[in-house]
């Protein structure tokens, strides 16, 4: 998403896109609806990838067919020793991930193709980060300018130490990281607080050019059409961000508040963790839950449109304070409500203070998240559920994507 609405929005600043994707990859999901941001005329070069996915999905089980999730780590849970064995394999020996076998043929043909069509830079997005070792290459075969952009950390990501890695692959890692970020001619992070790891661990050039919302996309103003309370979590939920506070709180208050209970829906949108499921369960809130796997963006505005708070939780590990996810920015834009559950001096919470779109709880907070749940519901209850932002314009692709025509610039 990210790329595609830099891509959409490039020409306006001079610049123009030339992308550079697989022609058979191995997609999370398929969105068509997102085919309508894609400039006319466009240069699009596709090569043949190789992945092992069919292997992994023989290994574990999956149908040919089946879409993998996000990420595989659910597998080593599922699957016993089979998953197990294959997740070692995974971490082990497709180093920085299975995209890798793509690294040296597209080094090979884009060291040609950038022979007979010129261009001034050269931008990789990672993760996989199999696609900054390919923008590594380029810059040693060629010298042209080059920037990576991290949308997720790399070794300091959420799931990093649960890979079973040994301590040869660790290395790999560490050592393929740095390179990445001292001999690229910029870094680019998501988040101030990734931008703060980065520079630790020895980037000399980094800025942050956060994620965003869609004006085009987005523009729904702040009218509330649901008939319910419904609380909405877009995107994935895995069980480290499992907000049990939230599900305990809303299961009392569905025992207390008969106006509450039955006004009460919650509705979750995208890959769910066994976890939350098991806890929303133990808690009698399954008959209050709606779950759809995927829905297309484009039915996003109605979505947000129809709730009465948007749920954000933020992962329960040490890197938390720098995750800004493209969700988040959305939320934004709806100028519904957040209710965010993360730490509360992390860059989320800063933005949601910054721009007054809503709350944040730490992950042990109980009391202060009721009280605001109650507030909440009454202004529901009152007709009076609204919100008015602050300098949420900054934050719209279109803007963002000037910030990153200047850094071309500047090359």
């Amino acid at each position: 998403m990210r790329w595609l609405k830099f891509t959409k929005y490039l020409r306006d600043f001079g610049w123009e896109p030339v992308i550079y994707t697989p022609l058979n990859p191995e997609p999370q999901e398929i969105d068509e609806s997102l085919l309508s941001d894609i400039p006319s005329n466009l240069e699009v070069v596709k090569r043949k990838i190789i992945e092992p996915y069919g292997i992994y999905k023989l290994l574990t089980g999956k149908k040919k067919n089946e879409r993998l999730g996000v990420a595989l780590m659910e597998e080593k849970k599922k699957k016993g020793i089979t998953g197990k064995i294959s997740l070692w394999i995974r971490s082990n020996l497709f180093i920085p991930d299975p995209r890798m076998l793509w690294i040296r043929p597209s080094v090979k043909f884009l060291s040609d193709y950038i022979k007979n069509h010129p261009v001034d830079a050269v931008i990789t997005t990672g993760p996989p980060h199999s696609m900054h070792l390919i923008g590594l290459g380029l810059k040693r075969k060629s010298g042209i300018k080059w920037i990576a952009d991290f949308r997720d950390p790399w070794t300091n990501i959420d799931f990093y130490a649960e890979l079973s890695l040994m301590w040869f692959a660790d290395g790999l890692h560490r050592k393929l990281e740095k390179k990445v970020l001292v001999n690229a001619d910029h870094i680019i992070t998501v988040s101030p607080g990734m931008t703060d790891e980065f520079r630790s661990l020895g980037a000399p050039r980094v800025i942050t050019i956060t994620n965003g919302f869609d004006e085009q996309d987005m523009n729904i103003g702040d009218t509330f059409t649901g008939e319910k309370f419904a609380i909405i979590h877009l995107g994935s939920l895995p069980g480290t961000r499992n907000p049990e506070n939230l599900w305990k709180i809303l299961a009392h208050m569905t025992r207390t508040i008969p106006a509450f209970s039955s006004d009460l829906v919650i509705r979750l949108i995208g890959q769910v963790d066994r976890s939350v499921i098991e806890s929303l369960s133990a808690n009698g809130l399954l008959p209050y839950t709606i779950r759809e796997s995927y829905v297309a963006h484009n039915r996003t505005p109605e979505i947000l449109r129809k709730s009465a708070v948007l749920l954000l939780c933020i992962n329960n590990t040490p890197n938390a304070k720098g995750i800004l996810t493209n969700k988040f920015f959305e939320y934004l834009a709806s100028k519904r409500p957040i209710v965010a559950i993360g730490p509360e001096d992390g860059d989320a919470a800063y933005i949601l203070r910054d721009t007054m779109a809503g709350e944040i709880f730490d992950y042990s907070e109980s009391l202060k998240l009721q009280n605001h749940l109650l507030k909440l519901f009454e202004l529901y209850s009152q007709n009076k559920l609204q919100i008015s932002t602050t300098g949420i314009e900054k934050y719209s692709r279109r803007n963002l994507t000037k910030q990153l025509s200047a850094l071309l610039n500047t090359l």
